[in-house]
């Protein structure tokens, strides 16, 4: 059988279901993650994509043929499937979810346990096991186990908190009709606070917004919720709510940049000393607040799996990036969107502070999103780049980043697509505009 290479991921399995990823693909992923880990007991779960259903009986079918012993937690928050990996006897597992991506797409997220981390199992390093196409040792006769973690983890997020801290906030949460809804609706009794609840079906068709939050239009329902009902905040899950966002009292969508800062303040408060990871395209904020607050900062490739590491090999205490995952020590160093929704609570309610003065306090350089544009010739706009910033401070760590006083920037590229992305920010917005024009020139020219 012939399985579309394009689906092996740098983090994960995804593709367009049926035409890239289909059942047939999920059984060889399931064989080949056996295979590879080495693991007898595995647990799965899955979101609420419409192809989520059939192609985590299909990974699991694959796990069975491998001699495996599956377990299945059902329609779950990725995190619930990271939980279950790290809290019980399961060597690894595995997450059918596209996150983000638009509804087309399915996909897997596998973990594998590593002493007292759960660690990312990458989806091109299946891709060698999957060509082989070993004989199959095992029998398909056995059947899947159903087993509920729900109460174990709901206690587990909580524990992150001192729930009687919380003050009784009227907030939106909006779990873009993924699985966030779940979580959020166990957690209601347990929390002070009143909650209005938006798009908390699930359903895979994602027909109010984009399963990304950051998407254009995405935060449009929520931001009006809290305008019309004069709320004090929110939060905006995506599709299988391994990350989260902040909207402030105004409707603002917070960058998760200034979202970590908060989240690296109460940590540090309650940790002193530790260190935060970020990443390389991370506001120059993080870094100068993290020291300030006595923290060490770490800074990592753009990706999870980079910022994980950072912090595992760093003494963190936890870690972020503005895709919006925050990662923690205490979770087995994975994300979390429900530890950083309770997290910011509690945080919330010992300053006293609304949350626009709260994000005034750090956001203190001028930013806008990357830019991104399509180029056959990263190398060369590299190259033009250093040449003419040759006496700023320069590094490649991820693309190439160059600081100067009162502006930096960097431009790194794609590992799955012909397009790069230009990150920049300045001390305000004239200088800003300044540096963007004569950066975009330079690109324009060698692109």
């Amino acid at each position: 059988m012939e399985i579309n290479k394009s689906i092996f991921k740098s983090y994960d399995i995804r593709g367009i279901y049926p035409s890239e990823l289909n059942e047939d693909a999920a059984f060889e992923v399931g064989r080949a993650f056996t295979r590879q880990t080495g693991a007898r007991k595995v647990v799965i779960g899955h979101d609420g994509r419409i192809s989520s259903p059939a192609l985590s009986v299909a990974f699991a079918r694959g796990v069975l043929a491998e001699g495996g012993i599956v377990e299945d937690i059902g329609q779950v928050p990725t995190e619930c499937l990271y939980y279950a990996v790290g809290a019980y006897d399961f060597e690894a597992g595995a997450m059918v979810t596209a996150s983000h991506n638009p509804k087309e797409y399915g996909g897997i997220k596998m973990v594998q346990k590593n002493g007292k981390a759960v660690s990312i199992l990458r989806g091109v390093d299946l891709l060698e096991s999957v060509e082989k196409n070993v004989v199959l040792v095992g029998s398909v006769a056995k059947e899947v186990q159903q087993k509920d973690v729900w109460d174990d983890y709901i206690k587990h997020i909580l524990s992150f908190v001192d729930a009687n801290k919380i003050k009784p906030f009227k907030i939106a949460i909006d779990a873009s009709n993924g699985v966030g809804g779940k979580t959020i609706e166990l957690l209601k009794g347990k929390l002070p606070v009143e909650i209005t609840g938006i798009n908390f079906d699930v359903d895979g068709s994602f027909p109010n917004h984009s399963p990304n939050p950051i998407a254009e239009g995405s935060s449009d329902q929520i931001a009006k919720a809290i305008q019309e009902k004069n709320l004090d905040f929110g939060f905006i899950f995506d599709a299988d709510a391994d990350r989260v966002f902040l909207v402030d009292e105004n409707g603002r969508l917070i960058t998760a940049d200034m979202v970590l800062l908060l989240l690296a303040k109460y940590f540090l408060s309650k940790n002193p000393g530790f260190a935060v990871s970020y990443n390389a395209v991370c506001s120059r904020a993080v870094p100068k607040f993290i020291k300030e607050w006595g923290g060490k900062a770490v800074r990592t490739k753009v990706g999870f799996v980079f910022v994980q590491k950072g912090m595992m090999e760093n003494n963190g205490i936890m870690g972020g990036e503005l895709s919006g995952h925050y990662c923690f020590r205490d979770n087995y160093y994975l994300d979390s969107g429900g530890i950083a929704f309770l997290s910011l609570l509690e945080l919330f309610s010992e300053s006293g502070k609304k949350v626009s003065e709260l994000v005034k306090e750090v956001d203190i350089y001028y930013h806008e999103p990357a830019i991104e544009f399509k180029t056959g010739n990263s190398d060369k706009i590299v190259e033009a780049l250093k040449k003419k910033y040759f006496d700023g401070k320069q590094d490649e760590l991820d693309g190439i980043t160059v600081e100067y006083d009162n502006w930096w920037f960097n431009v790194r590229g794609s590992q799955t697509e012909p397009i790069m992305r230009l990150t920049l920010e300045a001390d305000n917005k004239e200088i800003f505009e300044q540096k963007k024009k004569e950066a975009m020139e330079i690109i324009d020219k060698n692109k």
